[in-house]
């Protein structure tokens, strides 16, 4: 197993270069020549400025996604369980509407050319994010009961998500702002962001490496799992705590992604059979080729027009979960 966990790891390496260099040619007129660019200052600004921090940004979002989904899964003890569980999402989209009233008619107008801008929106979804699952863990009362928790992130998703409209309606022109998040999207990703992310990354893969033998503990059931010496309530808050991060950074710098935290995991199980230490590490690494590859069909599918790859990640993440389900109901 871990000859095969080697191999996949391997793929997913050189397929994710494959995809940053293609990424790096593919422009609003189609596949560009990497030679002809390197003449021309002017279009090799566009690939350094543009094209490679929205396609790495793509890989280290769908990573941050991928590595909170198999902590979710691990954690709730549920295949089906996705990064948004804990009310982050709403949370996000809430900071940002919240952001965007705040900004002004005339700042709605220049986001997509403001970095400053750009900047307070992105602040104020990531703490909205993160406000949101301090309510759920408020309102659960801690992190000791798995159900607990699951409900109390329902009913605060439920809750910021109608506060969100209410500020939608209240001030309209944000509406074609709060569409772009809502819907997903890359287009905005520099260099800061990349930077921001990868330390996210980097820092909730180290930890959740750490904490990955309590997931493995939790697979057999809480009282197993505290039966072998394992501190839950701590270990599990801290569980949160990565999950919360992963999913508040991605979410803040590019809208809601649906379906990436809960394929990938999906994906990495059946090639191979490693313990959560492995499935953390791979299902990062699914995620990240999978957003990336989403990112590079939805910027060439239409061009020049681009697909919003939040829409795009819906359509094959739930192709193939009814997939998945219609092979399993044929089994039984």
């Amino acid at each position: 197993m871990r000859r095969r966990a080697g191999w996949l790891a391997a793929f997913l390496l050189l397929a994710s270069v494959a995809l940053l260099a293609l990424g790096a040619a593919i422009g609003s007129t189609g596949l560009d020549s990497l030679q002809a660019m390197r003449r021309d200052p002017v279009a090799w600004q566009i690939v350094w400025d543009i094209r490679l921090p929205r396609t790495a940004g793509a890989w280290v979002c769908g990573a941050l996604l991928g590595l909170a989904g198999a902590v979710a899964q691990g954690l709730f003890r549920n295949p089906l369980a996705e990064p948004y569980l804990l009310g982050s999402a709403s949370g996000a989209s809430l900071g940002t509407a919240l952001a965007l009233l705040v900004a002004g008619q005339a700042a709605t107008r220049s986001l997509s050319s403001d970095w400053l801008i750009q900047l307070g929106v992105t602040g104020a979804a990531f703490v909205g994010a993160v406000l949101a699952v301090l309510l759920t863990l408020t309102l659960a009362r801690g992190a000791q009961h798995t159900l607990r928790l699951l409900l109390g992130g329902v009913i605060v998703g439920v809750v910021l998500g109608a506060a969100k409209d209410l500020v939608t309606l209240a001030a309209p022109h944000i509406l074609e702002a709060m569409q772009g998040f809502t819907l997903g999207s890359t287009a905005f990703l520099g260099w800061q962001a990349v930077v921001l992310m990868t330390t996210v990354l980097a820092g909730c893969l180290l930890v959740s490496a750490l904490l990955a033998p309590v997931l493995d503990g939790l697979t057999l059931g809480e009282a197993t799992a505290a039966s072998l010496g394992l501190a839950l309530p701590a270990l599990r808050a801290a569980l949160v705590a990565v999950l919360a991060l992963c999913t508040a950074t991605a979410v803040a710098n590019t809208g809601l992604i649906a379906f990436v935290g809960l394929a990938a995991p999906h994906l990495v199980r059946p090639l191979v059979r490693v313990t959560h230490a492995g499935l953390l590490l791979l299902s990062a690494g699914m995620g990240g080729l999978l957003l990336m590859a989403s990112d590079l069909l939805a910027r060439s599918l239409f061009a020049p027009q681009e697909l919003p790859v939040g829409v795009l990640t819906a359509l094959l993440g739930g192709g193939y979960l009814l997939w998945l389900m219609h092979r399993r109901g044929g089994r039984r």
